[in-house]
């Protein structure tokens, strides 16, 4: 059964940044996509193998949405780990981008109501980890406020104001199978979270730093 919370959370995310061996490359890929005001970009070369633990996952109006931002990522050098199709859910599919990072793109209808767009309903930062219970509690310990809780299973948290994107937890190995990976992987996720507390790092290794240290882009 899920649970719910309404109290503002004292911790939010505020910004994400993804660590790239190219950002110049990364910035052209994430502007064509059409999420570049979702995202910061920092440079990295930080050893990663296999699945990084995380996706970032777009909710969209309709199929037709879906398949346009899939068609943007493909023509801007993406590969396609799901290719966009119907499910018990909805709709959407899964693709890697250059620099490696996962993005599904879905919706809930499986009928289009209007044209396509290149409107983003929500973007959530889903981060894959061993224990979820263990995980949230982590999070709560740190301020953050559950908005969704379904069990050891799936956990999403209460956005800030100034947050673009949700912060989300569900088991790594369920989300690897989502995504159409392997659960195995080592080394970086290349991923750093701004929030609006101390640095610190999770029970699974994703890296927290306050806001005001993050710039927009470094090169």
């Amino acid at each position: 059964m899920a649970t719910t919370a309404s109290t503002a959370a004292h911790t939010s995310l505020t910004s994400v940044t993804l660590e790239v061996a190219d950002v110049e490359a990364a910035r052209r890929f994430y502007h064509a996509f059409g999420v570049d005001t979702y995202i910061r970009l920092r440079a990295s070369h930080a050893p990663t193998t296999g699945f990084r633990g995380l996706t970032l996952a777009l909710t969209v109006s309709g199929p037709a949405t879906v398949d346009g931002f899939v068609g943007a990522a493909l023509e801007a050098g993406a590969t396609v780990l799901k290719p966009a199709a119907k499910s018990l859910w909805g709709y959407g599919g899964v693709v890697q981008a250059p620099d490696g990072t996962i993005w599904k793109i879905a919706t809930s209808a499986k009928k289009d109501s209007g044209p396509a767009t290149r409107e983003i309903d929500e973007v959530v930062l889903l981060i894959g980890v061993e224990r979820v219970k263990a995980t949230r509690e982590f999070y709560v310990g740190r301020g953050l406020s559950v908005a969704k809780s379904f069990g050891g299973k799936y956990v999403e948290f209460t956005a800030g104001p100034s947050s673009p994107v949700k912060l989300a937890l569900y088991k790594r190995r369920a989300l690897a199978k989502d995504l159409g990976v392997a659960d195995d992987g080592t080394g970086s996720h290349r991923i750093v979270l701004g929030g609006t507390a101390d640095a610190f790092t999770d029970l699974d290794g994703f890296d927290w730093e306050p806001a005001v240290s993050l710039p927009a882009h470094t090169s």
